[in-house]
């Protein structure tokens, strides 16, 4: 089976010059000296450690596309005829009652302090790379009056260009930081939250003590890593003014911005980018416990955790240790995962495949239970992008996940809502979307519907974030009628029985009935009558 075409990708602005490529290499079966390009191995050669990333950097957001064994689509949803489980108690369940209309999209997440949200989707980090900068009124207001929850990621104070430290080398003042916290909270209708992110460099730089203090926030996240890649957060900067400053603030930049070879190679334009990169952490029992103790400390009411694709082991460490700590919600980034800045082979190559994780994860989960042991409410984060995944993500992790984490497809609404307002103020409206109009009001079937709720404040609301609602109502109307058909209508009605894998090894891998075996003996039973 060929998994992957390695050495050329349109990610990486990269392709081979034969239609015959090796499987294995990806290296065209005829290469000729004197090729004018263009594969990584090519482009390698003389730009280097650029075609590392996906690119132009700050302009597009990237996700891996490797084809695994088995994945999501390796699995159908039930539907039955009979029935109707999660109405209103005391309810009689009847054609004129079992509507899809009235599920109840509605989930929740939390120790004790319980958050809820319109539907059962929030977020991936939105932390310090330029897309999620340049687009954060969108992303943070549309989730706002989505009513879902918003992450903002790691490193946001630290790379904020007015963040002002004390004396001690904490923070002062961010006004990048505000802002965005700010952003969502100004929008936000009691459903969801925003919550802050924090890996090594954070916790140094004290963003826990200044979001608490500042902004009186409600639940903090640590982060161990996620899905696109196995090392620390990174982003890249054009100016070699900016890299030094970022490199005096601890982070690791490269390259080495005050290595006077590369900044004659920044005089001479060959190097045009440096990277920051995040420290690696390294995690212990105790040290994790003795810090969800002293963010609890410092006022927060949950404290969340993220992690990324590691092995079983760091599965099993983040389910007992986050089962101890009494976390509130621990989301599981399986791979390839990819929003704006990891390195393609790593997003491609590295890491347990979401699927696969999850499974993982329902079984430590499960033993854990049988021990007696809470399991922390459970969120899956890694490539999902519609209704339908969700749900099987939901049912496959019964009754522990609550909700997935969505990275780029949570993020495409915002640009193409904010793209429609700079194509409307252009004229330059394409055909895609002007059969249906040439004003927000006409091209947005929910722009009555906010407008009504939020009366003169909507002329303040940018598109993206309409975008962002307009999606998370079909999302939630299309969720509606998928748990109508198997007759759920709470998310907490749905369970693993609701789900049958269409292969074998599926099966194997997640514990769900074969579709060939899935309600057998009932259905012999009734043959037997």
């Amino acid at each position: 089976m060929n998994l992957r075409q390695p050495n050329a990708n349109e990610a990486t602005q990269t392709f081979n010059r034969s239609k015959s490529v090796s499987p294995m290499s990806g290296l065209c079966t005829r290469c000729v000296d004197g090729c004018r390009g263009n594969c990584e191995i090519f482009k390698s050669s003389f730009r280097g450690r650029e075609v590392i990333y996906p690119g132009p950097f700050g302009t597009i957001t990237a996700g891996a596309d490797k084809n695994y064994p088995v994945d999501y689509s390796h699995l159908n949803i039930q539907g039955y005829a009979v029935g109707a489980w999660g109405l209103p108690e005391g309810e009689d369940p009847n054609p004129d009652t079992a509507i899809f209309p009235r599920v109840d999209t509605q989930t929740e997440y939390g120790w004790e302090k319980k958050i809820r949200m319109k539907v059962p989707i929030f977020t991936g980090a939105l932390g310090s790379t330029e897309i999620a900068r340049k687009n954060w009124e969108h992303f943070a207001a549309g989730a706002a009056i989505s009513g879902i929850t918003l992450v903002c990621g790691e490193n946001v104070c630290g790379i904020d260009p007015g963040l002002v430290l004390d004396s001690n080398g904490k923070i002062k003042m961010s006004p990048e930081m505000d802002r965005r916290i700010e952003t969502y909270k100004k929008y936000h209708q009691g459903y969801g939250e925003i919550l802050v992110q924090m890996n090594v460099e954070d916790t140094r730089l004290g963003v826990a003590e200044y979001v608490s203090s500042k902004h009186n926030l409600d639940t903090i996240e640590l982060k161990w890593g996620q899905g696109a890649k196995c090392i620390g957060g990174e982003i890249k900067v054009n100016s070699i003014e900016r890299a030094i400053e970022l490199k005096r603030r601890g982070y690791i930049v490269t390259p080495d911005p005050e290595n006077p070879a590369i900044k004659a190679a920044y005089r001479d334009g060959a190097i045009k980018e440096f990277e920051r990169h995040s420290r690696l952490g390294f995690v212990t029992k105790e040290g994790f416990l003795e810090e969800v103790d002293r963010l609890h400390d410092l006022g927060f009411k949950r404290v969340t955790l993220k992690t990324g694709a590691y092995s079983m082991v760091e599965a099993a460490m983040a389910l007992k240790y986050c089962s101890e700590a009494k976390i509130d919600l621990l989301t599981f980034d399986g791979a390839p995962g990819g929003t704006g800045m990891s390195p393609w082979p790593m997003m491609e190559e590295w890491g347990i495949p979401t699927f696969y994780l999850q499974s993982l994860v329902y079984e430590f989960a499960e033993k854990l239970s049988r021990k007696g042991m809470r399991v922390p409410d459970l969120a899956m984060a890694g490539g999902f992008s519609s209704e339908d995944g969700v749900y099987k993500a939901l049912a496959m992790g019964a009754p522990y996940v609550k909700a997935v984490c969505m990275g780029r497809a949570l993020m495409i609404p915002g640009f193409v809502g904010k793209n429609i307002g700079r194509w409307i103020q252009e004229n330059d409206l394409p055909k895609t979307v002007s059969e249906y109009g040439r004003r927000p009001e006409e091209i947005f079937v929910c722009y009555e519907e906010l407008a009504q709720r939020f009366g003169d404040e909507m002329k303040n609301i940018p598109l993206g974030a309409l975008g962002i609602y307009t999606y998370a109502q079909k999302f939630r109307t299309g969720l509606q009628q998928l748990m109508a058909g198997s007759r759920r209508f709470r998310i907490s009605a749905i369970g693993r029985q609701d789900i049958m894998a269409l292969t074998e090894e599926a099966s194997k891998i997640s514990g769900i009935p074969y579709v060939m075996n899935a309600y057998r003996e009932t259905a012999e039973a009734i043959l037997d009558e």
